[in-house]
């Protein structure tokens, strides 16, 4: 294994979460979250060589993560879509009998975040990874501002899902 290699599978290793949360949001079953972990990493590692240090690495991934999900959630939206409130209501991940209250709420919210649309998805899942706004606006594009008053908006429309589904 070169130098290069070793480096880029420790930096998947630290940020591996980051993928996660990515592949989660944007995937309906463990299987399409694992080949979309997959095809993060895959992208990631065309692109590691031209990551040239300008913005924090976890900025960078993100955004290669970020594109990655969205690109192949509008390639798989072009074909014939299921009904979203049906999938919410069936979900996707398999719940044991035993499960704490803590780890339904968490379940709970994923599904809720699913429901948005993907720049919002985005959105919330870096404001829960307690990003700044300058970075959250960074890595979508948008304004700082911008961005602080999408998130205040998504707060109160997931409040309510939350309660809605609960």
């Amino acid at each position: 294994m070169t130098q290069k290699e070793k480096e880029f599978s420790q930096l998947i290793k630290d940020n591996q979460g980051l993928i996660i949360k990515i592949s989660r949001l944007y995937t309906n079953s463990l299987e399409e979250e694992e080949d979309l972990f997959q095809e993060i990493v895959l992208q990631l590692w065309k692109s590691y060589e031209s990551f040239k240090g300008d913005s924090k690495i976890s900025t960078w991934m993100y955004r290669v993560a970020l594109n990655t999900a969205i690109t192949l959630f509008r390639k798989k939206n072009r074909s014939p879509q299921t009904d979203r409130l049906q999938d919410f209501h069936q979900g996707s991940y398999p719940q044991e009998d035993g499960q704490d209250e803590k780890q339904q709420q968490i379940d709970l919210m994923y599904k809720v975040i699913k429901m948005l649309p993907n720049v919002e998805r985005a959105i919330v899942m870096m404001y829960l990874d307690d990003l700044p706004y300058r970075e959250i606006a960074g890595n979508l594009g948008i304004s700082e501002v911008n961005a602080r008053v999408k998130m205040n908006r998504l707060k109160k429309t997931l409040k309510e899902l939350m309660e809605k589904y609960a």
